[in-house]
C-alpha cells in the first residue's frame, strides 16, 4: 500500500514538473489552429503528432492545458489520469488515439481561448519533451430566427406602422439588425438601436429593435427583419405581408336627406314652369280680344258701306 501511494504521488510530482517547463519552454514556431465549435455540443483540439518512431502510448505522458494552465486531460504511459484534471474539465473530454486529437464535450461560451496538448517521452535519462501544439477554440450559438411582431397597426387615417423584430440565445454578439420594407417598385431600408442582453450564465445574447415607418397604402408590402452576424452572413425572419388598402367607399346618404332634396327639386321645377306659363301669357292675346276686334272692324265697314252714294 505504501508503495502503490508513493507511485501516485510520484506521478502527480511529475505531471506538476512538467506543467511547470512547458511554460517555460517556446512553441514550434507553428500558427495556432482555428478550431470552431457550437455552444453545448462538442469542439476538437488537435495535437497533430506525426509519431515518426511509432511510440507506443506506455512510452508517452500525454496531457492538455488551457490558457490558465488547468489541466483537462492526462494520459499517462496509456492511462488516463483524472487526479490531475481541473474539476470544470472532468467527464468531459475523450481522446481520439487514432487522430491524436482530444475532444471536449457540452462546450460553453466560456471555454473559448487558446490550448496546448504536450508530448513526452518516457527514456532512459527521463522524460523528454518531443511534440507541443498550440490550438485556438473558438465558440459559437446561432441565432434564433429573427421574429416581427406588431405593436399597433396602422388606422385608417395613418400609415404608420410600429413593430419590433427579436431573436435569442446567440453568440458572439451580432453587427446590425434592421428592417427592410419592399414592394413591386421599391425598397426601403430602416435602422434603430440594437438592444441587447447578456446571461451571466450562458454569456448568450438576445437582440431586438424597436421601429416605426410608413407604408404606402395603395400597393402590397413585404416586410423583413435581418440579423447581421458577420458582413456576408445574415439571418432573415419570415416575411411579414400588409396588403393593399382597398377604396374607402362614400358613406350612404340617409333616406331623409332624399326626401328633402326631392321635395326641393320639385318646388324648384313647378316654379320654374309656373313663371313660365305667366310671361307666355302676357306675350299672346287672348280669344275674347280677337273676337272684339273683329266686331269693331264689321261696323266701321257697314258705317262706310252706307256713307257711299249710290250710282
Amino acid at each position: 500500500m505504501r508503495f502503490k501511494c508513493t507511485m501516485g504521488l510520484r506521478n502527480t510530482l511529475i505531471v506538476m514538473a512538467l506543467l511547470l517547463s512547458v511554460s517555460t519552454v517556446p512553441f514550434s514556431g507553428a500558427a495556432s489552429l482555428k478550431s470552431h465549435a457550437f455552444f453545448n455540443e462538442t469542439g476538437e483540439l488537435p495535437c497533430h503528432f506525426p509519431n515518426t518512431q511509432n511510440l507506443s502510448l506506455d512510452e508517452l505522458v500525454i496531457f492538455w492545458q488551457d490558457q490558465n494552465k488547468l489541466v483537462l486531460y492526462e494520459l499517462f504511459k496509456g492511462q488516463e489520469k483524472p487526479n490531475n484534471v481541473n474539476p470544470k474539465y472532468i467527464g468531459r473530454t475523450s481522446f481520439d488515439q487514432d487522430s491524436w486529437t482530444l475532444r471536449l464535450h457540452n462546450v460553453q461560451i466560456k471555454d473559448t481561448g487558446s490550448y496546448q496538448c504536450f508530448i513526452h517521452h518516457r527514456r532512459s535519462q527521463g522524460l523528454v519533451s518531443i511534440h507541443q501544439m498550440s490550438s485556438d477554440l473558438i465558440v459559437l450559438a446561432n441565432f434564433s430566427q429573427p421574429e416581427i411582431r406588431l405593436i399597433a397597426n396602422q388606422t385608417e387615417k395613418s400609415n404608420i406602422i410600429n413593430l419590433t423584430c427579436s431573436s435569442i440565445q446567440g453568440y458572439p454578439e451580432p453587427q446590425r439588425m434592421y428592417v427592410s420594407l419592399n414592394t413591386t417598385n421599391s425598397s426601403s431600408t430602416y435602422d434603430a438601436v440594437m438592444k441587447k442582453s447578456q446571461s451571466n450564465i450562458t454569456e448568450l445574447y438576445n437582440v431586438s429593435i424597436s421601429v416605426s415607418f410608413p407604408i404606402p397604402p395603395e400597393t402590397n408590402v413585404t416586410i423583413f427583419c435581418a440579423l447581421q452576424l458577420e458582413p456576408t452572413k445574415i439571418i432573415l425572419s419570415q416575411p411579414y405581408n400588409i396588403d393593399a388598402k382597398s377604396p374607402v367607399p362614400s358613406p350612404p346618404v340617409p333616406d331623409h336627406i332624399l326626401w328633402i332634396a326631392a321635395l326641393l327639386v320639385t318646388v324648384v321645377v313647378s316654379g320654374m314652369v309656373f313663371l313660365t306659363l305667366k310671361k307666355r301669357k302676357k306675350k299672346q292675346p287672348g280669344p275674347s280680344n280677337e273676337c272684339e276686334i273683329i266686331k269693331v272692324e264689321e261696323k266701321e265697314s257697314e258705317q262706310t258701306a252706307k256713307r257711299t252714294p249710290r250710282t
